[in-house]
């Protein structure tokens, strides 16, 4: 009988050490290019780990989760898409968490880490509460957070720069001529939304315009909740002429009340969403957007936690992801996907603004199109 292949043949395929091998199946900390490898020849050669063994042995399952708002929202299917691949390729299997951006369950699911059915992991929360601090502070297993925490959370963090992006939009509708931009945004308790409702005060002082309670509405970050808040907004005051929307999912309910009500977009309303998801290039007419990176985001997230699981005690990281303004038929009739420097307003010299947050700073330049952010949103 032809004997199956072992550590020794893996070794051989994959140009690496015994020794290696055999740290990479029983799950100790190896470098990331060496696990590659490892996994790589394992499965050429057909080899079946007994999974119940080596999680025994090395108290590892193999497991990451990823716990998001909502798992039917494209901007988390944006950051799903480069986690997966990402821990795959470093044998680890996801486990998904949808908590419907419900504290408790986010809790109970960080509390859940210590019967260590998972090695690790991605969370997402829309709501940063002190219950979330000190389960985050007294995790037993490593947690990267997607999204900003307070200074001095003892996480990795990836987080986007979402005031930089609500001053792209709004710099770009004023450079068109609006003057009456009204905001749509959501849940001002929760991360993204108290960003967004702070940026949009900042961008609108820094152009000179005033502040007019009356132009801002809160809804949800939902498309049926964001055609409410539409309504509503337009109801209350009839002549805006820009809506900047707290994501597209809330834009894209905006274009549905505006079609309904006869408003032509953009020649009597310009929109602007937030996320850049795969929604925005795919509505009626197509919509701007401000991506915020998501699956770069995601794909920063899985790497940060491999590092930790991999290389154990450092401090924790920082990473921001800066956004993007890609213009569509939304704002200008015949527009195309045009790019801007996230650190400049027009006519300055500046440079881009480093993200805040503690620990050691990454700053990670995007170059190719993004699809989307939370359709809860991160900051």
């Amino acid at each position: 009988m032809a004997q199956g292949p072992t550590i020794t043949t893996i070794a051989e395929r994959a140009g690496v050490s015994i020794a290696s091998v055999s740290r990479v199946l029983n799950g100790l900390p190896t470098r990331q290019e060496t696990v590659r490898k490892v996994m790589a020849a394992a499965e050429e050669l057909g080899y079946v780990r007994n999974a119940v063994a080596r999680s025994l042995k090395s108290r590892r399952t193999h497991q990451v989760a990823f716990a998001m708002a909502d798992v039917g929202n494209p901007a988390y299917l944006a950051m799903l898409r480069e986690i997966q691949p990402v821990l795959k390729a470093a044998g680890y299997r996801l486990v998904l968490h949808s908590t419907g951006a419900v504290v408790a369950d986010e809790i109970d699911v960080l509390h859940s880490l210590g019967e260590r059915y998972v090695d690790g992991m991605i969370m997402v929360p829309l709501r940063v509460t002190e219950a979330h601090l000190q389960m985050l502070a007294a995790a037993r297993a490593p947690v990267v957070v997607i999204g900003s925490v307070p200074e001095g959370t003892p996480v990795d963090n990836v987080r986007a720069d979402s005031r930089t992006g609500v001053r792209l939009a709004v710099d770009h509708l004023h450079g068109l001529g609006r003057r009456r931009i009204a905001l749509v945004n959501g849940p001002t308790d929760t991360v993204p939304g108290a960003a967004r409702g702070a940026a949009y005060r900042e961008a609108l002082a820094e152009l000179g315009l005033p502040y007019d309670e009356d132009l801002v509405e809160i809804g949800d970050f939902y498309r049926a909740e964001g055609a409410r808040a539409v309504a509503a907004l337009l109801n209350r005051v009839g002549d805006v002429d820009a809506l900047l929307c707290a994501n597209d999912l809330i834009a894209l309910g905006a274009l549905d009340v505006l079609r309904a009500a006869g408003r032509s977009v953009p020649e009597d309303v310009a929109v602007v969403g937030m996320d850049d998801t795969d929604l925005a290039a795919a509505s009626w007419p197509s919509l701007t957007s401000v991506s915020l990176g998501s699956a770069e985001r995601g794909r920063a997230a899985a790497e940060l936690l491999l590092d930790r699981l991999q290389e154990g005690e450092h401090e924790p990281r920082v990473v921001t992801v800066p956004p993007r303004l890609v213009v569509r038929a939304s704002t200008t009739p015949e527009p195309p996907a045009v790019r801007r420097d996230p650190g400049r307003r027009p006519g300055d010299g500046s440079g881009s603004r480093p993200g805040t947050g503690t620990g050691t700073r990454i700053d990670i330049g995007i170059d190719e199109e993004t699809r989307t952010t939370e359709g809860g949103g991160t900051s």
